[in-house]
């Protein structure tokens, strides 16, 4: 299939975007089984207790999740500005830096304690995933979010539905693309729960190997095109 053969640029391709989403899976599940019972990724989640507990009137638990939610919109604040004012280089462009950040902060998540400073981790997790969403916007020339995935599953019902009425190719390729990535999401969240519950806090270090890689790539493209 054209669509996911097409590379253009390599930090929009399908391979690129499927690694992406396992390290989204991964994050969500990790977060939610060793840091508390905070979802890292979606903050959609986290806003919705941040209202359950200011109804409750738990300032401790307000705080708690209005942290994360704060970390998440700084980051993405942060991905724009790196965006903008970086220049491009020789061998490293803006996505190597946010990919160097993301690795650095997910090393030093590995050694802070499950318990009460949980809340420093899933702060910092949460700046990761903003980074990351931020930085990595399109496949093949689609929209779509490496963390956040509703919008992923809304893509495949209305590609499908749209092929099944008009048997457009590019439909059907597209749906594609969108059910891959969110089927490596999935799997994401198994391999993250099976090796979470294994190792505990440290658990998240396998997701720098994944970003190490994806950064590896994109570096070896930019030589290439030197």
């Amino acid at each position: 299939m054209k669509q996911l053969l097409k590379q253009d640029k390599l930090a929009e391709s399908f391979s690129i975007a499927m690694l992406l989403a396992l390290v989204g899976g991964y994050l969500d599940i990790y977060s939610y089984l060793a840091r508390g019972k905070v979802f890292a990724n979606t903050q959609t989640g986290n806003l919705v207790l941040l209202g359950y507990n200011i109804a409750q009137g738990n300032l401790e638990k307000i705080l708690y999740y209005i942290l994360p939610i704060s970390s998440f919109v700084g980051g993405i604040w942060l991905a724009k500005i790196i965006e903008y004012k970086m220049k491009e280089g020789k061998y490293f462009d803006w996505l190597h830096f946010l990919l160097g950040i993301e690795i650095v902060v997910l090393f030093i998540v590995m050694f802070i304690p499950e318990g009460k400073l949980n809340v420093i981790a899933n702060i910092m997790v949460s700046f990761v995933c903003a980074l990351q969403v931020q930085g990595f916007r399109k496949v093949n020339g689609n929209s779509y979010s490496t963390v956040m995935f509703t919008g992923n599953l809304k893509n495949v019902a209305e590609r499908f539905s749209h092929y099944s009425i008009t048997k457009e190719s590019d439909a059907l390729e597209n749906g594609m693309i969108y059910l891959g990535i969110t089927l490596m999401f999935v799997i994401g969240g198994w391999l993250g729960a099976l090796i979470t519950m294994e190792y505990e806090a440290k658990a998240v270090g396998l997701v720098n190997i994944v970003l190490g890689l994806v950064f590896i790539l994109l570096y070896i493209e930019k030589r290439r095109d030197i």
